[in-house]
């Protein structure tokens, strides 16, 4: 078996429909396997597969176990040499699949492989290669600073505005789309089960680079990447709070309970900055409460000025002492 593609399925019935559709349509000349696994959305994607797709792999999971747990656990029925971690939510552009495990066969090293993600709309998903996270480029990072600098180390994702087509290397690869040897995978102990969701892409790629290989972004390998169908469906910041834990307990793992510490200290000073910055251009516009942008960017900001302050009790749900 060339490869075992694995997708974790949560409320994405539709989405897995079509990313189903793209694979078979656009990938040739490989021996290959599917194995989707749903983390107990019941959404009705078993009987689609059996449907449409009766060669697909099903595996029911009863609890939502999280994203890194329940890709271990497709992985663990798989038998490719090479795997491929794929997004329900995601369309191929072409042969990505197979540009992909061509790089892979040839480049000596190579650990973890991501592709060129692209929003619905055709615009390059700028978040498909990342840097490390430290304190500063958490500190740092916004919207407006990575579009006036968006080649800056902070961001990691200078290969993105590259015009060369050569795999680069790049410090970590997005889950959305990574594929990766058997052996790397698990030479690096699988995917960390520390995060019920986000930056256990960011921790793989950083087990690889530790292992002693490289991970790179292979611009000829295109892929749409829809994008937040299972986290909008969910409550209000919860993707925004979900992340800052993933990637406080990444930093605590990685760098040291203190490390961890001053990373909340720093994510406080900023809810507070950027909250009373709101504040004062809302003096200036007294239409300030009727502006969407404003009023999200309000609310996403105190949440994490409360997430700080451990004041988002509703994690424990997803990580139990």
């Amino acid at each position: 078996m060339d490869l075992s593609i694995i997708i974790v399925n949560w409320n994405s019935k539709d989405y897995l429909r079509n990313c189903l559709a793209a694979i078979f349509r656009e990938t040739h000349g490989l021996q290959f396997e599917i194995i989707v696994i749903d983390s107990a959305s019941f959404d009705g994607c078993d009987a689609m597969l059996r449907e449409l797709y009766p060669d697909v792999k099903f595996i029911q999971s009863e609890k939502n176990v999280g994203f890194a747990r329940a890709n271990n656990m497709a992985f663990r029925a798989s038998k490719g040499e090479a795997l491929l971690f794929l997004n329900p939510d995601t369309e191929l552009v072409g042969p990505a699949i197979n540009v992909l495990l061509d790089h892979l066969q040839k480049m000596p090293g190579a650990g973890a492989l991501g592709c060129k993600l692209l929003n619905s709309d055709g615009t390059v998903q700028t978040s498909c290669i990342q840097s490390i996270p430290t304190i500063v480029n958490q500190v740092l990072d916004s919207e407006a600073s990575r579009a006036k600098w968006p080649t800056s180390a902070l961001w990691g994702m200078a290969p993105l505005y590259s015009p060369s087509e050569d795999a680069q290397e790049i410090e970590a690869i997005t889950g959305a789309c990574v594929m990766l040897k058997r052996k790397v995978f698990e030479d690096v102990g699988l995917f960390s089960e520390d995060y019920f969701m986000y930056a256990e892409d960011i921790d793989l790629s950083d087990k690889v680079r530790k292992a002693g290989y490289k991970n790179y972004y292979v611009p000829l390998a295109t892929v749409t990447h829809h994008g937040g169908s299972s986290t909008q469906q969910t409550v209000s910041n919860f993707s925004v709070i979900m992340m800052r834990e993933a990637i406080w307990r990444f930093m605590r793992k990685t760098r040291g309970g203190l490390y961890g510490l001053a990373y909340r200290v720093a994510m406080f000073t900023s809810a507070c900055g950027r909250i009373v910055l709101l504040f004062l251009l809302s003096l200036k516009d007294s239409f300030f409460l009727r502006n969407d942008a404003r009023e999200g960017a309000f609310s996403k900001w105190f949440a994490i000025l409360r997430w700080s302050l451990k004041r988002e009790k509703w994690i424990k749900q997803y990580y139990p002492s």
